[in-house]
């Protein structure tokens, strides 16, 4: 998928995964850890480093898109809740941060999902731990954006 946005180059660099789908405002990448099935990062696309930044637009175009990512996931796999965070901390452990506002789309499971020939289960439901990245291959994922893209 190609995204229309002057400020895509920039957002390359901070590998958030393969673009998944855009509105106005925000872009939607599939993440490269797809250890909970369907996490995503959602970027703004234009500089920003905090939140009270967004214009009004931003945020109504946020909330739709919210809407829409957490019933196109709920519906492609089933997921039981959603965890959103606005978390920029490594930014700043190289010593010249340059913080891009993101969100970080995580979709939780009490129970295991069987897709594409993975089994993708969620072991610390209720809880956030870290997950060790889940090996599978582009081919999935590509079927994971897929079955998401189909339900937007």
């Amino acid at each position: 998928m190609s995204i229309e946005c002057p400020y895509c180059e920039k957002l390359d660099e901070y590998n958030f995964g393969d673009p998944l789908v855009e509105t106005e405002h925000w872009i939607v990448f599939l993440a490269p850890n797809q250890s909970n099935l369907g996490t995503c990062v959602v970027a703004l696309k234009r500089e920003q480093r905090t939140l009270t930044g967004l214009s009004p637009e931003e945020w109504e175009d946020f909330i739709s898109l919210l809407e829409n990512m957490e019933g196109a996931v709920k519906t492609a796999f089933d997921a039981t809740l959603f965890n959103w965070g606005c978390l920029m901390n490594t930014f700043y452990l190289d010593g010249t941060p340059e913080p891009q506002l993101h969100w970080h789309f995580i979709p939780r499971y009490n129970h295991e999902v069987d897709f594409a020939g993975h089994i993708f289960d969620d072991p610390h439901f209720g809880h956030m731990h870290p997950r060790p990245l889940k090996d599978i291959s582009p081919e999935v994922r590509v079927k994971i954006a897929s079955k998401i893209r189909e339900f937007l």
